[in-house]
This record gives structure tokens, sequence and C-alpha cells, in this order.
């Protein structure tokens, strides 16, 4: 048996329940891995509510990516996996739990660098902007890319990515603290959509050109602006509908006159095989920079939460207070990060904030965790319980 957040009945966060659930044996070609970590994503909130089921046959825990170890190898496993072995992992679902069976194809080992809970946010978030930026949208060097929710988990990845690929990222976010996030990522130009056209701000930034590439998570509500924001010949990558799905309006006529493409994508639907070549593009291109001395790229946490506080972190996600991925640990203590959140240095730091916060115990013998903050590099802690 394991411990698994299960969904009594569709609706809020309330309904998540830690639960005592069989524990999953793999199947021929799958591992099965002892996790660490998992980490939230738009799609678990909709399947909360009923609203995005697993697709059939896969478990219907929450949870699309885990960070942990290899704990059994099932049947006709070929990759050389190990127990013991750090890997992270691209679910259907079932993350939300002590233990996941995962097909070995969708398996990454972690770079030594990082800790676990920082792998943990990497899987879905980035195999999603990676997918998005090379196998739908083909972006190429020095092309000005645009992403929507540039503080999110997909935006801070995208961000990085296309820095990475030599292409300029811009983005949009709500508040000044998320842009500012952003661009220490290094967005060359930040828009607070509550505040200003962000389609004038990228026609500003881009001299009038546009954006070639808009990778829109929002939908409906922004239409007009973004295909105002769209180079000529631009690809509008649409691969949420944050904003809504109804759209009124000459949509295609403008579309039509830019010679736009509009590209759809989900990656939650897609055949093994497909996730299998991303995984292995992902692993081949990208991940080996996560390793290198100096290198730019980071998985951003917002703040990490346990199981017994999922429900919790939903409503941190729901309230949109985040910037970067929300982690969920198994190891019974919760880390949040509060203010600041733009400095390399505090994210490098992670591992050893959790294991003080391991190690940290009130005065009468209850476990805490640790609030962090940054400022001008520095890391400042005070105790909360758990």
């Amino acid at each position: 048996m394991m411990q698994a957040v299960c969904v009594d009945v569709p609706g809020g966060p309330e309904n998540l329940l830690l639960q005592s659930v069989p524990r999953p044996q793999p199947k021929d070609g799958e591992v099965l891995i002892k996790v660490h970590a998992t980490a939230l994503n738009r799609a678990d909130l909709l399947q909360r509510r009923g609203l995005y089921p697993p697709p059939p046959g896969e478990s219907d825990i929450i949870g699309l990516e885990v960070a942990g170890t290899v704990d059994t190898l099932g049947p006709g496993v070929k990759r050389g996996w190990k127990p013991d072995d750090r890997v992270m992992a691209l679910l259907c679902g079932g993350g939300y739990a002590e233990y996941v069976a995962v097909p070995e194809q969708l398996l990454m080992h972690v770079p030594p660098n990082l800790t676990l809970c920082q792998a943990a946010a990497i899987p879905e978030a980035w195999l999603t902007a990676f997918q998005l930026l090379v196998f739908v949208a083909q972006v190429k060097e020095g092309e000005v890319v645009l992403a929507h929710a540039g503080a999110s988990g997909v935006g801070t990845a995208a961000v990085q990515l296309v820095r990475l690929f030599g292409a300029v990222p811009v983005v949009t976010a709500g508040s000044p603290e998320k842009l500012k996030m952003a661009e220490s990522l290094g967005a060359a130009a930040g828009f607070n959509y509550k505040e200003e056209s962000f389609a004038q701000g990228v026609h500003d930034f881009t001299g009038g050109k546009g954006a070639n590439v808009i990778l829109d998570c929002v939908g409906g509500s922004n239409w007009e602006q973004n295909v105002s924001s769209l180079a000529v010949d631009g690809r509008w990558v649409l691969y949420g509908t944050l904003g809504g799905r109804a759209v009124e309006g000459d949509l295609l006529g403008k579309l039509l006159s830019k010679r736009g493409h509009l590209l759809c994508s989900l990656l939650r639907s897609r055949s093994l095989q497909y996730k299998a070549d991303l995984v292995e593009a992902f692993s081949q291109t990208v991940l080996p920079h996560f390793s290198e001395q100096g290198s730019f790229l980071t998985p951003v946490i917002d703040s990490t939460f346990n199981l017994e506080s999922v429900a919790e972190a939903h409503r941190h996600m729901e309230a949109n207070k985040n910037t970067g991925k929300i982690v969920i640990t198994t190891s019974g203590f919760s880390l949040k990060f509060v203010s600041g959140l733009t400095d390399k240095r505090r994210i490098h730091r992670e591992s050893e904030l959790h294991r003080e916060s391991e190690l940290h115990r009130d005065p009468r013998g209850h476990t805490s965790g640790l609030y962090g903050s940054t400022e001008h590099g520095h890391i400042y802690l005070s105790a909360v319980k758990s």
C-alpha cells in the first residue's frame, strides 16, 4: 500500500483527500519510482474539478510529473535503469503519490547538481515549453518569442529555452514582481497586461515588426492583441484557454491578413511514442546544459508543500500567487519562498534549505518547515509548522 491524494468528488480543493491505496506494480517496460516530489500544473486544477480526465487506461490520481529514485524494474526494461537511480519523469497521471509506475521511455536522469525537488519542477513545464518551441513553432535563432504568463512554470522555462536557442524572449505577466522574475531569467522585455497594452509594447519593442512566435495559454480574451502582436508569417501557438474559449469578431480575417499560422497543441493526450521522442530530444539537446558550469538554466520554484497540504497548494495556484513552480513533497515538510524570488543563488541553495527544514525541530519536538525570502543574495529563514 501507499499514500496518495485522491479526489472524492469533483469540486474544490477541499475534495482532495490523502488515502491509503494499492501500490502500483510495474508492467512490461515500466519502472516503479519511489516519489520524492511532484509539482502542480493548471491541468491538475481542471482534473480536480472534473474538467480534464486522464486518458483512457491511465491513473486517475492527479499529477503529471515526478522526481524520485528507481524502486523496482518491470519485465522487459532495456535502458539500463538501476535501483536508487535518481530520475524524473513525465506522466499521464499518478504523481500525487508515494510510488508511480512509468514507461521507461519517459524517464530522465536527474542532473547531478539538482535536488530532487528542483527536478520535480522540470518534466511537464520544461517539456511543454520545449515541445511548443521546437516541435510545434520550430523557433529560429534571432526570432522574437512572446510568452504569456511569463512567470509561470511553462513561462519561466520558455524564457530560458528561447535564450538557449538564440532567440529573443519577451513576456506578459500580471504584476511588477512577476515581470522582474521573468526579466531576471533573461526576458528582454515584459508587459503588465493588467496595466498596459501588451500589443503596443511588442510593437514598440520590435519596431513594428511583431513577434515571430506567440506562446499562448490564455486564449479568447487575448485574441485581438495577439493578432496585433503577431509578425507577418508568425506562428501563434495556443496551448491553453485560461482566458476563455469564445472568440467574437474578425479573427480569421485579421489572421489571414498577416498570413499567420494558428497552431494548437496539448501534451497529455499525445501518444507514448510522441512523448518518448520528446523526452529523447530534450535529454539530448537541453538536459546537459543544466550541468554546465555557469549555465543560466534553472527550474524556478515558488513554494513547496507536502502531500498533507496539497489543498493549500491548489488554493495558492488558483489565486495566481505563484511565480514559477509549486512543488509537493512526500517527505513530510513544507518550504515556502516568499518575496524576492529573483535570485538564482537562492534557487541553487534549495537543497541546503531542505536539509535544514528536515532537521529543524521546535522545543516541543514538532517538525517545522521554513519560510525563506531573499534580498541581495541573502536568505532569511523563520520556522513555521508543517
